[in-house]
């Protein structure tokens, strides 16, 4: 297996549940299906652990793509309001 077919996420954060969130950042503000590659493998692999997965991206918009995935503009970690 090359390193070009291992399946990866950038950061992986886990509660003291087990509860699991998957993040990868993406320097395009298109984002793809094959972006969620990793965090569809992780979520496979956890199940009803996996709570969430988030590509950031350059964009301006927060698009769906799949159960518990969602692509979102980096830009929205700033944003959020109290």
């Amino acid at each position: 297996m090359s390193a070009r077919d291992q399946v990866e996420v950038d950061a992986v954060l886990e509660n003291r549940r087990g509860q699991v969130v998957g993040i990868e950042v993406k320097a395009s503000s298109t984002p793809r299906s094959d972006d969620f590659r990793g965090l569809r493998h992780l979520q496979d692999r956890l199940g009803d652990d996996f709570i969430a997965g988030v590509v950031l991206h350059t964009g301006q918009q927060t698009l769906p793509f799949g159960t518990k995935l969602r692509a979102m503009p980096i830009s929205a970690l700033w944003d959020l309001q109290p």
